[in-house]
């Protein structure tokens, strides 16, 4: 690693991310029941058709080192000394039918159970997506939006081989085992018994590096996931990592991350290499054993050339899956280590979440209290203290203050985004907690500064705020609000595509559509965080008569830090630290000549400097 990458490591150590620890526990079977949940609804069609495969491939995988000991022994080598071609004709033809069965066998139970492994791969992805959708505000405020990434795709992809073919590869392997085991024993038993000695010293030596391995692979997770994280910021960052000249920084930081990240799996990958050497060793001790005392044995005439081979096609055949299983191993190591970190996304609670007997908010007229409102992001750091604040329907609330007063804060509260700590919110009398969250926010509309665009056309994202609106309530929504003359100068108009965030767009009209959304949508209550803080003065004018519109006859919530506004807001907030210091409407405000009165002449003297 370069000196400048090692320098700027140092110097952007405070960004390293910090919520994805390694994770030592001992391997889970608890967990690992988890994962064999979601092949459950496919049981039906795994049980009776691979399992038969299975129980094909591996009888007649079984069944051939025993017809090669019957043809040496009765064709090749018999005891009349008269070798007979038509046996050893007949033994082969059992075997060329007995590979073909085999190979058929096989191929049917690897292109199932790549489907149903996919089939299951899909719904694991499913839920943890589904699950993510419901989380609160508090669980993406810890963790940048890579690593949640990461869990979706790496995670869930490193599982892939487990589900398409790695359980049913253990079952037959174990199946195997146990009938070549078992096979030998009745072969001869002394001979079976003398290379199966072998066997527990090959355990003990790799059970000691299994636990090493696992946290290997925990290891490499963390790291891959903190590339993914830093990939999407750098992504996101870009304008300002360029306008900032920091592309030798970030790239010296990310060559750091991702050197870290090479020796975490190349330690990983060593480790793991090292069950192949034990595997081999064990079965060349136990081939020598084989033939130094299967040749005493030919030689005393307890066993024949034949039975012989037999078993040595049958040790072979032994060492093979136990060398697959130590692969596979490995294999469910790292599965193991990307379900904990799935599966710790899957056990999160929503912070924000609904009480059984929640029920459907209907329509609402739009009166909203909050009653002795205390609440805090982190505990002993209150954001808002003991707020109280009545807005009968049809009412317009400004919220002003400097940044940190609690503006936000409130709208949040107000969309359940969060739950006070103390204190309760009422929409027409009813705790929001009591209702549902789906039908409390299909009533509450927000138009954000930053506002999202998604790719896709124009006439889908303004249509994002009511799904089953029709073309021609599209277009009457961005009339109203100024912004179909601009989407008509677009090349294709409506059906324009826009790129991620709407890059191809100004500021200005990604607001109008926006307001599109919001009117489209139709809410009771309807929220404007910095809504026009993006808008020339020109559009501003434009868009001050499509507001009056958007607002008549619903509740509504306008912060803003250009004052000018607000002028006509019904009740004007002013917050410091979490507290109201004064409400009341402009004139009354700026007759009262307090902290109202303050902002104002400040912004004044700004504007006119």
């Amino acid at each position: 690693m370069s000196e400048q990458a090692t320098k700027t490591s140092d110097k952007r150590s405070r960004f390293v991310y910090q919520d994805d620890e390694l994770i030592e526990k001992p391997f889970n079977w608890t967990q690992m029941g988890r994962l064999v949940h979601y092949m459950k609804p496919y049981r039906k069609q795994l049980i009776p058709i691979v399992v038969l495969m299975m129980v094909i491939g591996t009888a007649t995988r079984l069944a051939i080192p025993a017809i090669i000991a019957l043809a040496i022994d009765q064709a090749i080598f018999p005891d009349d000394g008269a070798g007979s071609y038509t046996k050893l004709y007949t033994y082969a033809s059992w075997m060329l039918g007995l590979y073909l069965i085999q190979w058929a066998a096989n191929t049917f139970r690897i292109r199932f159970t790549n489907i149903i492994g996919q089939q299951i791969i899909y719904d694991l992805r499913k839920d943890l997506f589904s699950h993510i959708q419901k989380l609160s505000f508090r669980f993406f405020d810890k963790r940048p939006a890579g690593s949640v990434l990461v869990r979706i795709t790496n995670d869930i992809n490193a599982m892939q081989d487990l589900f398409t073919n790695g359980v049913v590869n253990l079952m037959m392997d174990c199946v195997q085992l146990v009938g070549i085991v078992v096979i030998l024993l009745l072969l001869n038993f002394q001979l079976g018994l003398a290379v199966m000695i072998t066997v527990p010293l090959m355990f003990l030596v790799s059970s000691a590096l299994r636990r090493r391995i696992r946290l290997a692979w925990q290891d490499v997770r963390t790291k891959q996931s903190r590339i993914n994280a830093h990939l999407n910021e750098s992504i996101q960052g870009i304008k300002v990592t360029q306008a900032y000249v920091q592309e030798k920084d970030n790239i010296g930081f990310f060559e750091n991350m991702n050197h870290t990240n090479l020796k975490a799996w190349n330690k990983a990958s060593a480790m793991n290499q090292m069950f192949g050497p034990v595997i081999e060793i064990t079965s060349a001790v136990g081939m020598l054993i084989l033939f130094w005392y299967g040749s005493h044995l030919i030689q005393t005439e307890v066993l024949t050339i034949g039975l012989l081979v037999a078993f040595a096609q049958y040790i072979g055949n032994f060492w093979d899956p136990i060398n697959r299983l130590g692969q596979m191993y490995s294999q469910l190591l790292i599965a193991m280590a990307s379900s904990e970190r799935i599966f710790e996304f899957m056990d999160e609670k929503p912070n924000v979440g609904e009480l059984e007997s929640a029920k459907e908010l209907t329509e609402i007229r739009g009166d909203v209290s909050f009653e002795n409102i205390v609440f805090e992001y982190e505990k002993g750091r209150p954001a808002l203290k003991n707020i109280s604040l009545d807005v009968k329907a049809g009412q317009s609330i400004a919220l002003v203050g400097h940044t940190g007063s609690g503006k936000s804060t409130i709208i949040n509260l107000l969309c359940r985004f969060y739950d006070p700590v103390e204190g309760r919110v009422l929409i027409d009398g009813q705790d929001i907690r009591d209702v549902t969250i789906a039908s409390l926010r299909s009533q509450v509309g927000i138009v954000l500064q930053d506002t999202f665009i998604f790719s896709g056309s124009i006439r889908d994202n303004i249509r994002y705020g009511r799904l089953d609106a029709t073309d021609h309530e599209v277009v009457l929504a961005a009339q109203a609000v100024g912004a179909h003359d601009f989407i008509m100068d677009l090349p294709d108009g409506y059906d324009t595509e826009v790129q991620e965030r709407g890059n191809i767009l100004s500021m200005g009209q990604r607001q109008l559509l926006s307001f599109a959304r919001a009117l489209l949508a139709d809410p009771r209550v309807l929220i404007l965080d910095e809504a026009t803080a993006s808008i020339d003065t020109e559009t501003e004018l434009k868009i001050q008569e499509a507001l009056k519109t958007l607002l008549f006859g619903r509740t509504s919530f306008i912060i803003a830090h250009r004052l000018s506004t607000i002028r006509h807001a019904d009740n004007i907030v002013v917050l410091d630290h979490g507290v109201i210091m004064e409400q009341g409407n402009h004139d009354e405000l700026m007759a009262r000549g307090g902290i109202y009165r303050g902002l104002i002449d400040a912004q004044y003297r700004f504007l006119s400097a």
